[in-house]
């Protein structure tokens, strides 16, 4: 599912780069799609599992499902949430069977799906009549401002950077709900959603960014140490500098549908 980027890392290391920011953005993103109490759940890419932690707060784990391509995620989102069915498997081909679920959700996944179209159409057959589906991905034409910053700081310093902001699908208003429409959904609906996170600090900002973690990750561990701390710099530079706690703003666009 994820295409050409890795998620083999641990929930710990996924928690200091995005994590911080993926709880607030998980209760918003059900309250957008209507999640309640009754409904049988899947957690299409759950990665460590925060979206998973939101949807067993509103219907119980018992009626929640999840699955992802990565072992080590797989692994630990077993083991924060060891009542839920977590399975390894990818967005293109669910291991379920037609009309088994009540809400289908993907958050912060499209934009690493290798065929995105397959995928739609993948979670409309687990969908039940009149159930319903969403996906949000962050904004990359500029509100999620630690990727933005960080890929800005990369070509600062280097012009050979991936520009990372460019070249991936769904981060732009709209993008998810034509995927939706396209593969069949009805009433589809389409939003932003506004979180944010605290960091302490520089040091706390930048720790996010050295584990191996996504195309961020892929691309700071090819790096060498001067050059680490070239973009380290450019980055706080274009954060003003803090040298306390700052808070950082992200917006993510969403879009929901009914099969």
């Amino acid at each position: 599912m994820a295409g050409d980027v890795q998620f083999e890392v641990s929930g710990d290391a996924y928690d200091r780069l995005i994590g911080r920011y993926s709880g607030m953005l998980a209760t918003r993103f059900c309250d957008a799609a209507g999640v309640s109490a009754g409904q049988t759940t899947l957690d299409v890419g759950c990665g460590p599992g925060a979206l998973t932690s939101e949807l067993v707060s509103r219907v119980g784990a018992a009626s929640v499902t999840a699955i992802d391509p990565s072992h080590a995620f797989v692994a630990e989102c077993r083991r924060r949430h060891p009542d839920v069915d977590v399975r390894t498997g990818s967005a293109e081909s669910l291991a379920y069977p037609d009309a088994s679920f009540d809400a289908v959700l993907s958050q912060l996944v499209l934009h690493f799906v290798g065929d995105p179209e397959s995928a739609a159409a993948e979670m409309r057959r687990v969908l039940r009549q009149g159930g319903v589906v969403g996906a949000c991905v962050w904004d990359f034409t500029g509100g999620m401002r630690l990727l933005r910053t960080f890929w800005l700081a990369a070509v600062a310093i280097d012009p050979g950077a991936p520009a990372e902001t460019t070249v991936r699908r769904f981060g732009a208003d709209g993008d998810a709900a034509s995927l939706f429409r396209a593969a069949g959904f009805r009433d589809v609906v389409a939003g932003a959603i506004d979180v944010e996170a605290t960091y302490t600090g520089v040091d706390d900002l930048w720790s996010g960014f050295t584990n191996g973690v996504g195309p961020i990750g892929q691309y700071v561990a090819t790096l060498s140490a001067d050059h680490r701390a070239a973009i380290r710099a450019e980055m706080a530079r274009r954060l003003g500098n803090p040298l306390g706690p700052f808070v950082l703003s992200a917006r993510a666009w969403y879009a929901t549908g009914r099969s």
